[in-house]
């Protein structure tokens, strides 16, 4: 099923791009969502437990169930209801959930340039990792993670999931490109260099059809702030982007 394509009712779900259309429009959910219906949709009509979904959700991390109720129930909202009174995703009691809807699987699609969205959209890149240490990689590209995850509470914001992005991982292009390959009209890209006990951050704004610098910044902080500069990067990306959206309610902090 490698680059296939899985169209049911209004919506065509691309898993390796990593997007969701309803009728030709994207559809803005989040890399978690994205997973579980991937997983859903390409084995429609089967139950799929529980271990099975958060597996796909959340690789090699231990999550509470609570977490996939939640996920689901926001698919169910964001697909909304089959006929008068139907879902696609029903609820297997005690066991998992199951892709009720008819699926059609389709071939690999030619990419074209996607329609922007009507709110303001954003891609986060993957942040480069100049340590220099192989073994850094999974430090940087949680920082990416986390980025998409903190831009994804903005009210108003359009946020492309981690598996589009991540895709242009180690890549050189243009970012026209890629803006257009994802369906924004801005991106973040950025650096991180970790070594003892402090991290160095560098982040940027690009405005992909002006191709213009909308705010640029280098971080040098001690290891435990963080989380404190995630949350800055993302108030600098609202402050660009004329203040129009709403910040995120505040962060719950680990103890």
């Amino acid at each position: 099923m490698q680059g296939s394509r899985f169209a049911f009712g209004p919506f065509v779900l691309d898993p390796g791009a990593g997007t969701l259309l309803r009728n030709d429009v994207p559809v803005a959910v989040g890399y978690r969502g994205l997973s579980l219906l991937a997983a859903l949709v390409g084995r429609p009509g089967e139950i799929l437990g529980k271990a099975e979904l958060m597996d796909a959700a959340w690789p090699g991390t231990a999550v509470e169930e609570g977490n996939l109720t939640v996920q689901i129930a926001q698919l169910r909202k964001l697909l909304g209801p089959v006929g008068e009174n139907g879902e696609w995703i029903s609820t297997v009691p005690r066991v998992g959930y199951r892709f009720t809807g008819a699926v059609e699987q389709l071939g690999e699609a030619k990419r074209k340039p996607l329609p922007l969205p009507d709110k303001p959209s954003i891609a986060v890149l993957p942040f480069v990792n100049f340590s220099n240490d192989p073994e850094q990689d999974s430090f940087v590209d949680g920082l990416t993670e986390d980025l998409i995850t903190d831009l994804s509470r903005i009210s108003g914001l359009f946020v492309i999931a981690r598996n589009s992005t991540f895709a242009y991982k180690g890549k050189a292009m243009d970012v026209r490109e890629i803006a257009g390959d994802l369906g924004v009209r801005y991106l973040l890209e950025g650096s991180a260099r970790r070594a003892a006990g402090r991290v160095r951050i560098n982040a940027q704004l690009v405005d992909a059809m002006s191709g213009d610098h909308l705010w640029a910044e280098r971080f040098d902080r001690g290891l435990d702030d963080i989380f404190a500069v995630q949350d800055e990067v993302t108030a600098k990306i609202v402050e660009a982007l004329l203040g129009r959206l709403r910040a995120p309610p505040p962060r719950n902090r680990p103890s």
